[in-house]
C-alpha cells in the first residue's frame, strides 16, 4: 500500500534519512515542487500527513522522509531512523561537504488551544503553493493538512514542515538543514 493513502497519526510515524533518492511509486502524492539551484537541486512530495525532501548536490543525494509504516522501506542508504517523539535535534555530516541539520517537535496541545493554532497555521498557509488539506479525514470541523514551507539558498536548503493532526490536538513540526558545502576554490597559476 502506498504512504499516505489512509489517516495516518503521529505516534506511527517514523522520521528516515537517506543517503540515496527513494522511488516515488512507494507513496500516494499529492503535491510535489522542484527547485533548482546552481549547486543543487531539491524536490519535495507532500504524501498524506507526511512528506519527502531530496536534496542532490553533484552525485551526492540526502532524502529526508516521514512516512508510516517503514518495514517496505528500503533499508540500502538509511543514514537514521526515529519515532517522533516530544523534542530532538539530530545533525549528520557527509562526504563531499555534505551536512544535514534537523530539529523536531511534536507539540500536544489542549482543546482550547488546538483549534486557534490550526486556523492561524491554516490562514497562513492556504494560499502557498505546499499546503494539502485532507477535509476527508476531518475531526470536529477540523481537516489535517501538510504545509511545507522551503527557502532555497546558495549552500543551503532549508524545509519547514507541519503536519496537523487534529484528532490527537497535535502538531508535528520539522525544520531541517541541507548543507552542500562551500565551492572549492581553485588556485588560478
Amino acid at each position: 500500500m502506498e504512504r499516505g493513502q489512509t489517516r495516518q497519526r503521529v505516534e506511527e510515524l517514523e522520521f528516515c534519512l537517506y543517503q540515496r533518492a527513494i522511488h516515488p511509486e512507494l507513496f500516494r502524492i499529492d503535491r510535489v515542487k522542484r527547485i533548482e539551484q546552481s549547486r543543487y537541486h531539491a524536490e519535495i512530495w507532500v504524501a498524506g500527513l507526511a512528506h519527502v525532501a531530496t536534496v542532490q548536490c553533484g552525485d551526492q543525494i540526502l532524502t529526508e522522509l516521514i512516512a508510516e509504516d517503514t518495514e517496505l522501506l528500503p533499508k540500502a542508504g538509511l543514514a537514521t531512523s526515529f519515532r517522533f517523539r516530544g523534542e530532538r535535534d539530530h545533525a549528520q555530516s557527509f562526504n563531499d561537504g555534505m551536512k544535514y541539520i534537523l530539529s523536531t517537535q511534536v507539540e500536544r496541545m489542549t482543546p482550547q488551544l488546538f483549534p486557534a493554532t490550526h486556523r492561524d497555521y491554516v490562514h497562513y498557509a492556504q494560499n502557498r503553493e505546499l499546503f494539502v488539506s485532507f477535509d476527508d479525514w476531518t475531526h470536529d470541523g477540523l481537516a489535517p493538512f501538510t504545509f511545507i514551507d522551503y527557502d532555497a539558498r546558495d549552500h543551503e536548503f532549508h524545509v519547514h514542515a507541519f503536519h496537523a493532526f487534529p484528532e490527537e490536538l497535535t502538531l508535528l513540526k520539522t525544520q531541517s538543514i541541507f548543507e552542500v558545502g562551500k565551492p572549492r576554490i581553485t588556485p588560478e597559476w
